[in-house]
């Protein structure tokens, strides 16, 4: 018989616990130890698994199988940079990093050691995206609209380096950005980024964006960032060729504050445990984080403030003279 794989999680905050709950259910998993920087979260951590302060010593310690991290997304990099080179198999949340400049290097890293890479794209786990995908597999997509609309001070689980933007790649283009971009790759592949609007707050973090986007056919996609919403809203519309429109509500049917988490968070440990026991896919790291963070990087370029937009313009205007 196998023997469950040992577990390590860094990062006890708000995200964890879905981390924790699923590591609990599956019989391929037995959490083995935890991490986090702050003495108090560890004080209040309930379960059994061995407790360290520094990453680098639980590596040394306890011996993972595998590594979850789940901690802001600043130290993604050294986080994750610190387990592969140990040849420690990592599923890092979402963003990948800050940039795909760091990207690359953990992408590199995984690839030279064969050590599986996954960033953890829940929302392509959720039942209701994934009855969408297959009821569009095989037909003809003319466009694709994905709303992730929230206000974020509910979301934080006080977790307040969402609203640093140094800290967390800007707001919610660098956050939310990657799973709503995840999302429409999942349905239209590779895309590149035609346009996209930007409004921040007086602290620069990003609060509400448009980002469109064309696949390599031809079609068409929109996405709607809002961490300003009053409420939560988050979904899928395809609009098929002939004309028919199917949608995905990513959180209805689940009763409770963020309860649709619990069911997807399951799916990527699931998936994580096949990755880890076969190798997986290493090079370019599992469902594209690096791809993601290249859209991201692309969306902000597009962004460029107004200023800009107009100075270019009067250049071109400039030359054609």
């Amino acid at each position: 018989m196998t023997r469950p794989l040992r577990l390590g999680v860094v990062g006890l905050g708000a995200i964890s616990p879905y981390y924790l709950a699923a590591a609990e259910r599956l019989p391929e998993w037995q959490l083995t130890a935890v991490c986090d920087a702050r003495a108090e979260a560890l004080e209040q951590f309930p379960g059994r698994a061995a407790r360290f302060s520094d990453l680098r010593t639980l590596l040394d310690r306890a011996r993972p199988d595998a590594l979850v991290v789940a901690v802001p997304n600043d130290v993604h990099l050294p986080l994750c940079r610190d387990a592969l080179a140990v040849g420690v198999p990592v599923c890092v949340e979402k963003p990948l990093a800050l940039t795909p400049a760091e990207g690359s290097v953990l992408v590199e890293l995984a690839r030279r050691g064969g050590v599986p890479l996954m960033t953890a794209f829940h929302r392509r786990y959720n039942a209701a995206v994934r009855a969408l995908v297959h009821g569009t597999t095989g037909r003809e997509i003319r466009s694709v609209r994905v709303r992730y609309l929230e206000r974020i001070e509910e979301h934080l689980g006080g977790e307040d380096w969402y609203l640093d933007p140094a800290r967390c790649g800007g707001g919610c283009v660098s956050d939310n950005g990657p799973n709503a971009l995840d999302l429409v790759r999942l349905l239209l592949g590779e895309l590149a980024v035609t346009g996209c609007e930007i409004h921040r707050d007086g602290s620069g973090v990003d609060r509400q964006a448009m980002i469109r986007l064309r696949g390599r056919t031809g079609t068409t996609a929109l996405v709607e960032l809002d961490w300003s919403y009053a409420g939560e809203l988050k979904d899928i519309e395809v609009e098929l060729a002939g004309g028919e429109v199917l949608r995905a509500d990513m959180v209805a049917g689940h009763t409770g504050f963020k309860a649709s988490l619990w069911h997807e968070y399951e799916a990527i440990l699931t998936e994580f445990a096949a990755l880890v026991r076969t190798g997986g896919p290493a090079d370019l790291g599992a469902h594209g984080g690096l791809a993601a963070l290249e859209l991201v990087e692309a969306a902000y370029r597009c962004a460029r403030p107004a200023w800009d937009a107009t100075a270019a313009e009067a250049t071109a205007v400039e030359a054609d003279r």
